[in-house]
């Protein structure tokens, strides 16, 4: 009994993380009485003597331990991690670790989740939003803009210009607005439910783009000349970032800058000959200021022994002499402008390196500071209205379509298909408001911004093509009347831009997170770096202990959250969603100890096990957003009517989450340690976790379709109009028509089910084209009362030009022909020369 009181006690003092040197002397201690009773067997003594080494490794001089056993594994240690590059060194050093690293413990602190301050909107922002931002939307006619103009409207132009969008961000004493990274969210996703390319035009100056550049690195004078003229519109911003052979791989940009003497307004200054060659570039056909990335050389040695200066941003006047933009790309029928730009030989002074002359050669942490941002709020954004507008659009069409007599929202196949564009808006808007709350306070989070720009963007994907599925026939005929036709052809601009999407799971997520939210590792790298080898060790020594105490912890934890279901975890007890609070950290636990393993078997070669990394960055995202539901339920104040979406939600996220994980075991690289990992990890077999039933995926499909508060919340945000003549307003007018007479309808309905087979066949006719004949023969029959004749013809009317679809005359197509000639050519300046 003695044995088993102090293994129970070293395994506790593991579990609590209370302290490896003790736990080791306990078990140790337990050997020993083990071995004197004769109540181990051999295995259980070699076990017990591993933490016996353990206990006099920590307890032994320091000297003595650097010298026999620090030194050699701090060798070891350097074969294992992985070998950074510059550019990554960079990416390690920018942005700030917050509730990601809380994922990346194993053992997250729920309180510091639920206590953060939250995303909210000033009065002021709300009044903007309110105001100029519904009039621009009102003012957006998506169809005209994407068919007949290919550009926004001047009067769009104008408002944008003179109302400060393009300062929104921008503090106030600059000229700009002031406003929260909340609120640039906000409007961005509020313009995008209208138009797609204004949204667009509106969200690249506030996100990544000079202004951003400038009030974080600007010298002095550049923000007073430059930041005044970006808010009030007298200049438009472009930021020139992907060349043609350099795309994802952006510290690969072939664009430079020599270091040279030339003339700048008639007088001879030190500045640079920039050359460049960019694509994709936003607002380059209309910019009058072009931010650019380029790489900078000093060949004659002008500013010292370097001749590799490295990474810079600069700023070039778009009337500068040599400077090419004005063409334009055509982003998947979306028309915000976009282009490309070059420039050969183009002098400009120092003057206009962004930060002056000292930022020379630190262009790469800059733009990796402003992208965490841009990530953070732009892209996931859109996908968020994409969601909204679907949601809005899609449940009220399934309200109002009726086949087979009864409406298909009450079809389960349709419901199968509005379940997750209801729950998925749900969930891609609480990611978006924890992440953008957390930018608020200050977080610079970089690795939440790549995996929350995956996400949202890839679950658009998924919502709209379900959106699609309902909307059947009507979706997929292009004209004025289509909902959903802009929104469809955007997806791919979100997936691919700003990071593919493949890159950015692959690649950026976890290759980034599991080294930059590790609370040992990026101490262990810098340790291993050093040239000093007995600062190094000591170092290391300080270091890699606790490392392998808070692995130990993280295994056990794993093993006994498994075993029990998360029962011993303490959970907070807000919302009685503590099964879900329980599972997420065991999760945590089990991911954080597969990224130790991870780290320490396959070391250097993650970058080519982009597999591996791609199903870890899954089991992240799953956690970050399961954490972001229930912090925008806590903020809310646990409303009962929103638990069937957060338990949707949660339970989807536990669903992906065990399924990337055990996919990420089954196919570990290192085959040996499959089976030790599946033990740890699902002990009782990945089982239990199947995602929401029927009944609650019924109940969540309603949330969209049935007229409650509940489908007012899931859409807040976007822009709402009543007018029939408007392809949104349209079907929601429709909607209210159709609530408004369910019960008039209904009777009409249920009379003509009753009637016999002769007669049903007349009123038939009459329900698709001959409403009045319908409504009057409805009335004679005293099936609808006198005063409610009207509005039920109004109602049916509606419903079916609901359902009707655009159709082009001969006529009709060669003025869309008309409208869609253009000078098309390859505009860019060849690679070769």
């Amino acid at each position: 009994m003695s044995v088993l009181f102090l293994l129970i006690s070293a395994l506790v003092l593991i579990y609590l993380g209370v302290g490896g040197t003790a736990a080791a002397l306990v078990m140790s201690i337990a050997t020993l009485v083990g071995v004197v009773e004769d109540e181990w067997h051999l295995a259980s003594v070699l076990f017990g003597g591993l933490f016996l080494a353990l206990a006099l490794i920590l307890v032994i001089p320091g000297d003595l331990r650097l010298d026999k056993f620090s030194r050699p594994l701090l060798g070891w240690v350097r074969s294992r991690l992985p070998k950074l590059s510059p550019t990554e060194e960079e990416a390690l050093k920018s942005g700030s670790v917050d509730w990601d690293g809380e994922l990346f413990s194993g053992k997250p602190q729920w309180s510091r989740l639920l206590d953060a301050r939250p995303a909210r909107l000033t009065s002021e922002e709300q009044a903007f939003l309110d105001g100029p931002v519904e009039k621009l939307c009102a003012m957006l006619d998506d169809w005209k803009i994407t068919h007949e103009h290919y550009d926004l409207p001047d009067k769009a132009w104008k408002f944008i210009r003179e109302n400060g969008f393009f300062g929104l961000v921008i503090p106030k004493e600059d000229g700009g607005l002031g406003f929260s990274n909340t609120a640039h969210s906000e409007i961005v996703m509020k313009i995008s439910t209208r138009s797609v390319s204004a949204a667009v035009t509106v969200m690249v100056p506030n996100s990544l783009g000079p202004g951003e550049l400038l009030m974080h690195y600007g010298t002095d004078e550049q923000k007073q000349h430059y930041l005044p003229r970006l808010a009030g519109g007298e200049e438009i911003p472009c930021f020139a970032l992907t060349s043609p052979v350099a795309g994802s791989d952006a510290g690969a940009i072939p664009d430079k800058g020599i270091v040279c003497k030339g003339q700048w307004n008639g007088k001879e200054v030190l500045g640079l000959k920039v050359t460049w060659n960019k694509r994709y570039i936003t607002l380059a056909p209309v910019a009058t200021l072009i931010g650019l990335a380029i790489k900078v050389y000093d060949p004659d040695k002008l500013l010292g022994d370097n001749a590799e200066i490295g990474v810079t941003c600069v700023l070039v006047p778009r009337d500068t002499e040599g400077v090419h933009a004005g063409a334009r790309h055509l982003p998947m029928n979306t028309v915000f402008m976009n282009g490309p730009t070059w420039g050969d030989e183009v002098f400009i002074p120092m003057d206009q390196v962004i930060g002056g002359q000292e930022m020379l050669g630190k262009g790469w942490t800059m733009l990796l500071e402003c992208l965490s941002i841009g990530r953070s709020i732009s892209l996931p954004a859109l996908g968020t209205g994409a969601g909204k507008v679907a949601s809005l659009a899609t449940g009220s069409y399934a309200y109002t379509r009726e086949q087979f007599g009864r409406s298909i929202s009450q079809f389960e196949g349709v419901q199968e298909a509005l379940e997750p564009i209801a729950g998925y808006t749900y969930m891609m808007d609480a990611a978006r408001q924890l992440t953008s709350g957390m930018l608020d306070r200050g977080v610079r989070p970089s690795v939440p911004s790549a995996l929350l720009k995956y996400r949202n963007t890839d679950l658009m994907r998924i919502v709209i093509n379900h959106a699609m599925d309902v909307v059947a026939g009507r979706g997929v005929i292009t004209g004025p009347r289509n909902f959903m036709a802009r929104a469809y052809n955007a997806v791919p601009i979100g997936i691919t831009v700003e990071g593919a999407n493949i890159l950015t799971r692959s690649l950026m997520v976890f290759g980034q997170g599991a080294i930059r939210c590790h609370p040992f590792i990026v101490d262990e790298i810098a340790a291993a770096g050093m040239e000093d080898e007995d600062q190094a060790a000591k170092k290391f020594d300080g270091i890699f202990y606790k490392h392998l105490a808070h692995t130990t912890r993280n295994a056990l934890r794993a093993l006994v959250l498994g075993l029990t279901g998360g029962l011993l975890e303490s959970v907070p007890a807000q919302g009685n969603i503590k099964s879900s609070y329980r599972q997420l950290a065991r999760f945590s636990a089990a991911f954080a100890l597969m990224t130790d393993v991870t780290l320490l078997s396959v070391g250097g070669g993650l970058k080519a096990r982009q597999r591996l990394s791609g199903r870890m960055a899954d089991s992240l995202v799953q956690l970050y957003y399961a954490s972001a539901v229930i912090k925008q339920w806590h903020e809310e104040g646990y409303p009962d009517d929103q638990r069937p979406l957060v338990e949707w939600c949660l339970q989807s996220c536990l669903r992906d989450l065990q399924h990337s994980m055990r996919e990420a075991i089954i196919n570990f690289p290192v085959a040996a340690l499959r089976w030790p990992l599946r033990l740890l990890v699902f002990p009782l077999g990945a089982t239990g976790l199947n995602g929401p039933d029927d009944k609650l995926g019924t109940r969540v499909a309603a949330s969209i379709v049935n007229d409650t508060p509940l489908r007012q919340r899931i859409s807040r945000g976007a822009y709402t109009t009543m007018d029939p003549e408007d392809p949104l307003g349209r079907v929601l007018n429709a909607y209210k028509l159709a609530n408004e007479t369910a019960g008039m309808r209904s009777k009409l309905h249920d009379a003509i089910r009753h009637r016999d087979e002769d007669e049903l066949d007349g009123i038939a006719l009459l329900m698709g084209h001959e409403r009045k004949k319908l409504v009057d023969w409805a009335c004679a029959e005293g099936i609808v009362k006198a005063d409610e004749c009207d509005k039920l013809e109004e109602a049916l009317t509606a419903l079916y030009d609901v359902i009707r679809v655009d159709a082009f005359d001969e006529d009709g197509l060669k003025a869309l022909s008309r409208c869609a000639k253009g000078k098309r050519k390859v505009v860019e300046r060849p690679a070769a020369e």
